[in-house]
């Protein structure tokens, strides 16, 4: 199944240090890195002449980057957004340096307890602006539906793709995160499956919100696989695991308390086997 497709992942999720990610990344054959974090820097934070450094780092060792993993998007919208614009186009430069197009991003927090229909305007806006903006510089964003943001559902992705979608901004599909909303993950494929682009591979309970590896939970991972086998996809699956604490969440809310101190390697190889077992 889905065999033109490329594994990648947080590689961040092994470790902070970058030849401790790869060393794990050579040993399962993964040579794609959707690289978010690294040596205790976000990729959004990364200097030109860091990103070459790092980039030539990986490229030495034969990894690729699938798509920055960036934290574009990941503020509250009412916080200003020149600063973050900024940001943004630094983000943007950083495309070329890695040899990627893509781009993950957010459609902003909303207040807890407010309709985040209320900000409908202003998350429109800030993201007309971003994907205009990638447009002029030919790269792709891929919009990722996070908890807690404003295209944290199926529904509110579809409203954000009906008026932006193009070749500049598209879907990253993730399970886990639609489950942790109490999304039904096939009611969000049919929605968004004309604008996915890019897949997370994480899964979860509905019963209690808990991470865990991809086909133990509630997120049809093989069922939505399956479906887009049947269109042909043939982009990046990302292993996200979230099974164990990593360097840039020290604490992550919705993972099983008994498995949190086994360890980056441990979360990134069993993530990595159930995918293979659902790609068999």
């Amino acid at each position: 199944m889905l065999e033109n497709t490329i594994i990648s992942g947080f590689a961040d999720e092994i470790s902070d240090d970058i030849k401790e990610q790869v060393a794990l990344l050579k040993e399962l054959d993964v040579k794609y890195i959707e690289f978010r974090s690294a040596n205790s820097k976000g990729v959004s934070d990364y200097s030109n002449e860091d990103a070459e450094k790092m980039s030539a780092y990986l490229k030495e060792n034969g990894i690729g980057i699938s798509a920055l993993g960036s934290p574009i998007g990941k503020i509250k919208i009412t916080d200003d957004f020149e600063p973050h614009f900024e940001k943004f186009k630094h983000t943007v430069e950083l495309i070329e340096i890695f040899g990627t197009k893509y781009i993950r991003m957010f459609s902003f927090y909303i207040p807890e307890g407010e309709e985040p229909e209320k900000y409908r305007d202003e998350v429109f806006r800030r993201m007309k602006m971003m994907v205009d903006y990638a447009k002029e510089k030919n790269v792709v964003l891929l919009h990722e539906n996070e908890k807690g943001i404003y295209g944290d559902n199926a529904k509110r992705c579809r409203e954000l793709f009906d008026e932006l979608y193009c070749d500049n901004f598209r879907c990253t599909f993730d399970f886990a995160n639609f489950i942790q909303c109490g999304q039904d993950t096939l009611e969000a494929y049919d929605l968004l499956k004309d604008f996915i682009a890019y897949i997370h591979i994480k899964d979860a309970r509905f019963s209690d919100s808990v991470v865990v590896p991809a086909g133990e939970g509630d997120g049809n991972v093989k069922a939505i696989l399956s479906k887009l086998d049947e269109k042909g996809f043939d982009g990046f699956l990302s292993l996200e695991p979230h099974l164990a604490d990593f360097a840039t969440f020290k604490t992550l809310e919705h993972t099983d308390a008994s498995l949190k101190d086994k360890g980056g390697v441990w979360a990134y190889s069993t993530a990595h086997a159930a995918l293979m077992k659902l790609l068999k």
